[in-house]
């Protein structure tokens, strides 16, 4: 599995997939967080918190994650290595975890130059270094469970199909759905536990909380099942392959 995870994550920067994936989402955070006025500056917001980077985030990740995830299987289909992965001595499950390790270490990588913005943030503060530290933490550690949910859903769709392009389209449409369309459903409910149970099902609400700084084990739970839940459906689908 260390194997699988290791070769995948070499052959993000072996093409230009990595280094385009990182140049992507530190440009338009540097430009949007900095540059642009609206919701999302930094320098507007007024208070030491970087509150717009979190907001932002999971909408460049719709995107950025499902093309991390898109060839993952799919290339592996199309040109018959998937077949010879089988021969060796590895489970499905060892070749689905190896190739989610791969993409959640890109996508830990991608948050690292983020950390500049907390510094700057922290220098920027009155007095200096009036930042919530603990808050920014959790809030780090939702976006990267928001980011290995998405990579869980894309690694699946990935195993449906053998093209890369149809795998993107059908993540990015699916995350979007999970991020925001629980909520779209639970608004048209009458104001009840009905409602609530809808919000619930959802990645935002739970990815909400966590970013307010509050780490509450129930999140935490939602997300790891979700991951869980996909990566399985995932194993399902190659064994399918491999029965047929």
């Amino acid at each position: 599995m260390l194997h699988i995870a290791y070769k995948e994550f070499c052959s993000f920067f072996q093409s230009s997939t990595g280094a385009l994936i990182l140049s992507i989402y530190m440009g338009f955070n540097g430009v949007i967080l900095w540059v642009l006025d609206g919701p999302f500056n930094l320098l507007d917001s007024g208070y030491a918190q970087l509150d717009g980077l979190f907001m932002l985030s999971p909408w460049l990740f719709l995107l950025l994650i499902p093309g991390i995830g898109m060839k993952m299987v799919a290339e592996e289909k199309h040109s018959g290595t998937l077949e010879w992965l089988l021969t060796k001595p590895l489970t499905e499950w060892d070749i689905v975890l190896g190739k989610w390790l791969a993409g959640l270490s890109l996508i830990r990588l991608a948050l690292v130059p983020t950390a500049v913005y907390v510094i700057t943030v922290q220098q920027m503060g009155n007095p200096i270094g009036n930042i919530d530290l603990g808050s920014t933490a959790g809030s780090y550690l939702g976006l990267l469970l928001l980011g290995a949910s998405y990579l869980s859903v894309s690694i699946f769709i990935s195993s449906l199909t053998d093209n890369a392009i149809v795998a993107l389209v059908m993540s990015s449409m699916i995350c979007l759905f999970m991020y925001t369309g629980f909520d779209q459903i639970a608004d048209m409910m009458p104001v009840n536990n009905h409602g609530l149970f809808w919000r619930q099902l959802g990645i935002s609400e739970h990815y909400s909380s966590i970013s307010r700084g509050v780490v509450d084990s129930r999140d935490i739970i939602y997300f790891l099942c979700l991951c869980g839940i996909f990566l399985a459906a995932s194993v399902t689908a190659l064994k399918r392959r491999n029965w047929s």
